[in-house]
């Protein structure tokens, strides 16, 4: 370890959804390795509220908006709001002089990434999606280094601006991948984990139980579901697996994901970036219906190198009915080499290292 990178700053700042938080939290438990200290800077809803390195590390509030989808006075006082916001990051920036700052995305994030264009500091941003979001277009054209999660993406800058990074995923992730695809022997429970999204995923609790009614009771009774629900919606979403005959457990949010990850042969998922690149690294068979309402649709757009590697497949939600899911499970089911196949398809196709390589673009410009 330098002994100089102790007294180096470096602020990280990102919206409050899986998305942004997770490679947040895995570049800061590698740089922390590397010695630097770290800043988060967010708003009200991110501060002192983390888990992990990021709610162990200094963090700063300030004010920001979203303007997306709203009424014109909203959007008016979200503006006000981020203008505010800016001044409040350029005085943190001021006081603690950071080497650089790293931005991931999610609008609490673009006040301190403003301030660092503002205030001269090295501007670092992550973009998760393969589809740039319209705020990472506009900080693109100032920031010194654009990190990349996916290897073909929309609207990025130009070359020499872009590093792909892939998308750093929590280190227990990584190690989960260690494991090996699990056993499904004759006695063995197919192990389904099913997951909606930050927001949840009404869809899959009103078409996954109604595939697996369809499967019959004998066939039901051999697998083991995990579902990811809605807060609140737990109760509901056991009740309509009443009487399948399936082994299920229904929760808001699971803490043991590494070890979810690394028991399931099927993964039924969103396709936020987190969630796409977690289900590549451990390498998890996938059956991907993207939010069609996600800006520029870039869900669709995440999924489909997960489908061109023969990973996974991609189901539009118009098209994701209790028939075309009851297909899939049962050829699925039925054929434990396909599902060997994908999951060795699904490791080629992602970026384990992430976070180092993102940390290594880092040191190289501020060095």
């Amino acid at each position: 370890m330098k002994t100089e990178q102790k007294n180096k700053l470096i602020v990280l700042t990102a919206g409050g959804t899986g998305g942004h938080v997770y490679p947040a939290e895995a570049l800061a438990e590698e740089l922390e390795k590397r010695g630097y200290a770290l800043m988060l800077v967010t708003d009200k809803r991110g501060k002192n509220n983390y888990k992990g390195r990021l709610g162990q590390m200094p963090n700063v509030a300030v004010l920001s908006g979203g303007v997306v989808g709203k009424s014109k006075l909203f959007k008016l006082q979200s503006l006000l709001k981020t203008a505010l916001g800016t001044l409040q990051a350029l005085w943190v920036l001021y006081r603690n002089k950071p080497v650089c700052v790293v931005g991931f995305g999610g609008y609490a994030s673009f006040p301190a990434s403003v301030a660092a264009i503002l205030s001269g500091t090295d501007l670092v941003i992550h973009e998760q999606n393969s589809v740039m979001s319209r705020t990472n277009r506009f900080l693109s054209k100032y920031a010194e280094i654009v990190a990349q999660s996916f290897r073909k993406v929309k609207y990025a800058p130009s070359e020499e601006k872009t590093v792909l990074c892939g998308m750093p995923v929590r280190a227990a992730i990584v190690e989960a991948a260690k494991k090996g695809y699990p056993t499904l022997k004759e006695n063995d429970k197919l192990q389904i984990l099913v997951l909606g999204g930050s927001q949840g995923a009404k869809i899959f609790g009103d078409v996954i139980p109604a595939a697996i009614a369809k499967l019959g009771k004998k066939q039901a009774a051999k697998i083991r579901i995990y579902q990811q629900c809605r807060v609140g919606q737990e109760n509901e979403i056991a009740a309509a697996y009443e009487g399948t005959g399936v082994e299920l457990v229904v929760k808001h949010f699971f803490e043991n994901m590494d070890e979810l990850y690394a028991g399931s042969h099927i993964v039924i998922s969103r396709a936020g970036a987190s969630s796409v690149s977690e289900i590549a690294v451990v390498g998890v068979p996938s059956i991907l219906v993207p939010l069609p309402t996600a800006a520029d649709d870039h869900q669709t757009s995440n999924a489909v190198e997960i489908a061109d590697a023969g990973a996974g497949i991609v189901i539009k939600q118009k098209e994701f009915s209790p028939d075309r899911l009851k297909k899939v499970i049962e050829e699925w089911a039925g054929d434990y080499c396909k599902l060997k196949l994908m999951s060795e398809a699904a490791q080629k196709v992602s970026i384990k290292d992430a976070a180092k390589r993102l940390a290594d673009a880092i040191e190289k410009k501020i060095s």
